[in-house]
């Protein structure tokens, strides 16, 4: 067991996970660490963390005591969302949600997502010949597609849009933040309120039909806004960001079209953007990877750099778009793999080839070593990405 004081979410490459994590990888790869002023368990090897994410003795529910994310949590306080829930309340309603999200039905939003791009980078060119590509595609693209799926009316984009936007901007304050977020809150509340009296063919109208009580389904719609819209957002920067700072890979797909699906699977291993989602407590004394976590015990599955753990991906620091790996957990593992996933594939590939098509002289407007990249939030990306073409 090794224990270190200096356990940092930081990256010091932004092409990298922590050199920190790598080094508890190699040196003992299951080890307790002080993170926060607590004593925390990190899994580091991808079979220990597929183990550790498919056990539902690890508990998800942030309301318990010695939880790694309980700060100040009380079940009075908030409306529990699906991604802090145990069977069996977990297993029911992600029951009743996983039908919207098949592949099946993702792929026939494929229509829909990509007139969505094309109006995105249509008013992008319109706009002149530099922009900040956060702001001008990779925010809005998944904002439309979840508000469209959530059956938010088209007079009100602008709105939700704006929210969102302020939701996870650097430049908000903490205030602006928390308003922008009660917002939203509100917002999608009156939506589901008004969906119980005027259903529609949409994802809350549907819901509701098939049970789901009207506070969980509000839960649930902030929870598919924020998860389904800033992880995408941010995935989409990095995407374009890497082509743009390594031209070889972009020309492999200028080239050969066809590897997109494999690039978005290769690129999502490669960033593992959502890391915080591995953060369990032990409700029993439980073996991993021949370590023994006892029960009440802090537990952090480091994704990230399990998709780096060199006896499952080859030469793993390597972007590799052959490499055909879809057992990345860039998505999680077991039952809280993300419910949207197919989605995020799509709308990856979607805009990934449309830049590539659309946009042959794209360039970062002050190179790479100019984009100032979230170290801190719960989710890996950038703030803001300018271009010029």
């Amino acid at each position: 067991m090794t224990t270190t004081t200096t356990f940092s979410m930081q990256r010091v490459d932004p092409y990298s996970p922590p050199l920190e994590h790598l080094r508890i990888q190699r040196e003992s790869p299951i080890s307790q660490v002080q993170w926060r002023e607590r004593p925390l368990w990190v899994i580091t090897k991808h079979a220990d963390a597929r183990t550790m994410l498919g056990d539902t003795r690890f508990s998800s529910d942030r309301s318990l005591p010695g939880h790694p994310t309980n700060a100040g949590y009380t079940s009075a306080a908030k409306l529990k969302n699906l991604i802090e829930m145990d069977p069996p309340e977990h297993t029911q309603q992600r029951g009743r949600i996983m039908n919207e999200f098949t592949v099946k039905k993702i792929a026939a939003m494929r229509p829909r997502v990509e007139e969505i791009v094309e109006e995105a980078i249509d008013a992008m060119l319109a706009s002149g010949t530099e922009a900040d590509l956060v702001a001008a595609l990779s925010l809005p693209v998944p904002s439309v597609v979840i508000a469209e799926l959530l059956g938010v009316p088209a007079e009100d984009h602008a709105l939700f849009q704006d929210n969102s936007a302020a939701f996870v901007d650097a430049d908000s304050t903490q205030d602006e933040r928390i308003a922008a977020m009660g917002a939203l809150k509100e917002y999608i509340s009156g939506l589901v309120a008004d969906r119980v009296q005027n259903p529609g063919d949409d994802l809350l109208s549907r819901q509701l039909a098939a049970g789901a009580p009207t506070d969980e389904l509000a839960a649930l719609g902030f929870l598919l806004l924020i998860a389904g819209h800033e992880t995408t957002a941010n995935m989409i920067s990095l995407c374009v960001a890497t082509l743009l700072d390594k031209p070889e890979l972009l020309q492999q797909l200028r080239d050969d079209p066809s590897l997109l699906p494999g690039a978005v699977e290769e690129l999502l291993r490669y960033f593992t953007i959502a890391e915080v989602g591995g953060l369990r407590l032990a409700t029993a004394d439980i073996e991993v990877g021949g370590t023994l976590i006892q029960a009440g015990e802090a537990v952090f599955a480091l994704t990230n750099t399990a998709n780096r753990d060199p006896e499952v991906f080859a030469d793993p620091d390597r972007i590799d778009f052959t490499r055909g790996a879809r057992n990345h957990l860039a998505f999680g593992f077991g039952p809280h793999q993300c419910l949207g996933q197919n989605l995020a594939r799509l709308e990856l590939e979607v805009v990934l080839e449309a830049v590539v098509r659309r946009l042959p002289t794209l360039r970062l407007a002050e190179g790479f070593e100019g984009i100032v990249f979230k170290e801190w939030g719960p989710n890996y990306g950038v703030y803001s990405l300018p271009v010029a073409w």
